[in-house]
C-alpha cells in the first residue's frame, strides 16, 4: 500500500512540475514578444530594464522547475523499475536458470555423458543402457554404446553386437531401423573389413525400404563398392601383367 501512495504522490508532483515548467515557458515567450515590441517601437517609459529582469527571473524559475521535474521523473522511474521491472526480469532469469537445470536433470543420458567425461567407459555403457530402458524409442543410447566399444574400448565385435541387439530388440521407425543398418554395414566394412557382410546389409536396406531415400543411399553405396572392387581388380591385373613382363625369359 505504501508503495502505491509514494507512486501517486510522485506522479502528482511530476504533473505539477510539468505544468509549472510549461507555464513558465509560456510566460517567457509572451514577455520576450513584449520586449521585442518595445525594442522596435522605442522605450520612452524605460520599461525595458524591468522587463529584462523579469525575463531573467522567469528563466531561472524555468531552470529550477526543469531540474525539479528531472529529479521527480527519475525518482518515479526508479521506483517503478525497482518495484516492478527488476522483480519481473529477476523472476524471468530465475525461471530460465531453474528450467534449464530441470531439463538437464531430465536428460536420461546426462549421467552417461558425465561418466564419459571422467573416462569411466564401462560405467558410461551401463548408464546408456539405463537411458535406453527409460526411453526405448530413442536410438541414441545404443549408438553411443557402439561408439564407446569401437572408439574407446577397441572392441568392434561388441559394437557390432550392440547394434544388432538394438535392431532386433523391438520394432523401430523406418529412419531408425535404416540408421542402424547403415551403421552396422559401416562397422563390418570399415572396422572388421568384412565387405561381403556390409554388401548383404545394404541389399537388405534396398529390399526392406523400397522407394525411400534409404534405399537410394544403399544403392549408391553398393555402386561405389562395385566400382571400387572393379578398380582393385584392374589394378591387380595390371600389377600381374607388369610382374610377368619383368620376369627373365
Amino acid at each position: 500500500m505504501m508503495k502505491w501512495i509514494v507512486i501517486v504522490i510522485l506522479t502528482v508532483l511530476v504533473g505539477g512540475s510539468w505544468m509549472l515548467f510549461n507555464q513558465t515557458g509560456g510566460q517567457m515567450s509572451a514577455l520576450q514578444e513584449q520586449i521585442t515590441a518595445v525594442e522596435e517601437t522605442g522605450d520612452p517609459e524605460e520599461k525595458l530594464p524591468a522587463m529584462e529582469a523579469e525575463l531573467n527571473a522567469l528563466e531561472g524559475q524555468k531552470t529550477f522547475n526543469g531540474i525539479l521535474l528531472t529529479f521527480l521523473c527519475a525518482g518515479l522511474l526508479g521506483i517503478f523499475f525497482v518495484v516492478y521491472a527488476l522483480p519481473f526480469f529477476a523472476q524471468r532469469v530465475t525461471h530460465a536458470v531453474y528450467d534449464s537445470a530441470e531439463e538437464v536433470e531430465k536428460d536420461p543420458m546426462h549421467d552417461a555423458r558425465s561418466l564419459m567425461a571422467q573416462g569411466d567407459y564401462e560405467g558410461a555403457i551401463e548408464a546408456y543402457k539405463l537411458a535406453a530402458a527409460a526411453d526405448p524409442l530413442n536410438r541414441l543410447p545404443w549408438v553411443e554404446i557402439a561408439k564407446v566399444y569401437k572408439d574407446h574400448l577397441d572392441d568392434p565385435a561388441s559394437a557390432v553386437q550392440t547394434i544388432r541387439h538394438a535392431l532386433e530388440s523391438q520394432e523401430w521407425e523406418v529412419n531408425d531401423a535404416a540408421y542402424f543398418l547403415f551403421r552396422l554395414a559401416e562397422l563390418y566394412d570399415e572396422v572388421e573389413g568384412n565387405r561381403a557382410s556390409a554388401i548383404a546389409i545394404m541389399n537388405q536396406v534396398v529390399e526392406q525400404f523400397p522407394g525411400t531415400r534409404h534405399s537410394a543411399n544403399a544403392t549408391h553405396k553398393l555402386h561405389e563398392w562395385e566400382a571400387s572392387a572393379a578398380q582393385a581388380e584392374e589394378a591387380e591385373f595390371i600389377a600381374r601383367q607388369k610382374a610377368n613382363q619383368n620376369r627373365p625369359s
